[in-house]
């Protein structure tokens, strides 16, 4: 049987297999991801491009809004 010792090396060894099979790729994600968060930042420091604000209309239970038919409706 396995005592704990052997079970912890074991588990190791799986999890350092992983990770030099998924690591680059881990690596390059998160690199990528703080690229853009980097960017996103800047652009909000400097007053970049704000978002557009699309006006709609509030639809209650039962009703369609428009000709398009909703699900209570045939």
């Amino acid at each position: 049987m396995f005592g704990l010792s052997e079970l912890a090396i074991i588990l190791i060894v799986v999890i350092a297999v992983v990770a030099v099979r998924k690591g680059p790729e881990l690596a390059r994600t998160a690199g990528r991801s703080a690229r853009i968060l980097k960017a996103e930042a800047r652009a909000g420091r400097e007053g970049g491009p704000q978002p557009k604000v699309v006006q709609g209309e509030v639809l209650r239970p039962g009703t369609t809004g428009g000709t398009e038919q909703g699900p209570g409706t045939r």
